[in-house]
């Protein structure tokens, strides 16, 4: 799984919008490093003019490694906040939901998205006019494109390629700009290159984003949707278009001002969009205190993070909590709880459970799978290999 990569500028929740937390899209907030830590994936340049294949390690990603401030959190202190800043669980009862499992949410790119090809552990990807050839561990296999369509890539991630570390892009061709205007699911919005090799937005959630979408045009009433480490908005973006009431949480300023530019770029300047720069555990608890409810909520958290007063988040100390305080923000009509885990060492099975016991006598079903891309070629009209980006869990009702 990713670590995902820590989102450039954003905090987990509890960590930092890292996901810049929340996925464009996916996001940081408190602790989404965006968004897993990566395997060691290292290879020593080949004698063919393929962009050198970097070394990745696996490192636990920051509320997606993209927030550098989550980079140097220690593990102890991790845990020790952790024990410290947890509210007491709520003893669920009741049967567990019924489970569908393993399903796999496929996306084959959308707008101006898609995967051209895998292997040698990167992948060659299609942003808009731009082809991108970024570091991806689980790529194992040999590349089915010839050399020469790799060699015509317009920005190469290289140096530092660790999930957690700082890289640099080389540009083959020519100078590009840090921007670059993006479209998907009708939202446009900025493309970045971030020294953590991230582009602005984790394209593996359009499926989600999608998801959310199709359950704001069934409803009869404006859904309110809280998106718990954002990251630059995307996935916010997508809701609030077709007529949902959004919250967005992220940790980092940074993350916060990119989802800003996007939502003027998408034209929703009106939007109802609430943009919240906090530590994601601490506004869930006060939303908790509140009463506060929501009827889908999206949850993209790092591995480790640290939010913008110090707080820190540790995923397998935090996630169950966290949770467990998500589904008292539930409405009486909620449409689901939706839970992306990257680069964790872990089965799809550990947090699909987890959502069953935290469901529990709640009805519905839990869905738990991986989320993947499929390479579409040249033409983004292939059907090739796919590629695993993620876990995810979701509960809905029946």
């Amino acid at each position: 799984m990713k670590n995902k990569e820590r989102r450039p500028g954003s905090r987990p929740a509890g960590k930092p919008a890292g996901k810049p937390a929340g996925k464009v899209g996916g996001k940081p907030a408190a602790a989404r490093s965006e968004r897993h830590a990566s395997p060691k994936a290292s290879a020593k340049p080949q004698k063919s003019a393929r962009p050198s294949e970097p070394r990745s390690e696996a490192k636990p990603r920051p509320q997606r490694t993209e927030h550098a401030q989550f980079g140097n959190l220690r593990e102890a202190e991790a845990r020790q906040a952790a024990t410290a800043e947890q509210r007491p669980m709520i003893e669920r009862s009741g049967e567990r939901p019924p489970e569908r499992i393993p399903v796999i949410l496929e996306s084959t790119g959308a707008g101006d998205f898609h995967l051209i090809d895998t292997g040698n552990g990167l992948k060659l990807e299609q942003y808009g006019p731009y082809r991108i050839v970024r570091p991806e561990a689980q790529a194992l296999w040999k590349p089915a494109l010839p050399d020469h369509v790799w060699d015509n890539a317009d920005a190469v991630f290289t140096g530092d390629t660790d999930e957690d570390g700082m890289g640099r892009w080389r540009f083959p061709k020519q100078a590009l700009g840090e921007t670059w205007p993006l479209s998907l699911l009708g939202i446009d919005f900025l493309g970045r290159f971030t020294s953590f090799r991230h582009v602005g937005v984790f394209p593996e959630q359009i499926v989600h984003w999608a998801w959310v979408k199709e359950q704001q045009e069934k409803a009869d009433r404006p859904l309110k949707v809280l998106n718990l480490f954002g990251y630059t908005g995307v996935a916010s973006l997508v809701a609030a278009g077709a007529g949902a009431e959004v919250t967005h949480v992220d940790a980092s300023k940074k993350a916060i001002g990119w989802a800003r530019e996007n939502q003027a770029l998408a034209g929703l300047e009106r939007a109802p969009i609430r943009w919240i720069c906090e530590d994601a555990m601490k506004f869930i608890q006060r939303e908790e205190r509140r009463g506060s409810k929501y009827d889908i909520i999206l949850t993209d958290p790092p591995k480790f993070g640290r939010g913008p007063n110090g707080e820190v988040w540790h995923l397998f100390e935090h996630l169950p909590n966290m949770l467990d305080i998500c589904r008292e923000l539930l409405s009486p009509k909620a449409v689901g709880l939706v839970l992306t885990a990257y680069s964790i060492r872990a089965s799809f099975y550990s947090i699909h459970e987890l959502m069953r016991e935290t469901m529990r006598g709640a009805g519905g079903v839990v869905e738990s799978g991986e989320l993947v891309i499929r390479e579409a070629g040249i033409d983004g009209k292939d059907h090739g290999r796919a590629l695993s980006t993620s876990l995810f869990s979701r509960w809905v009702p029946k």
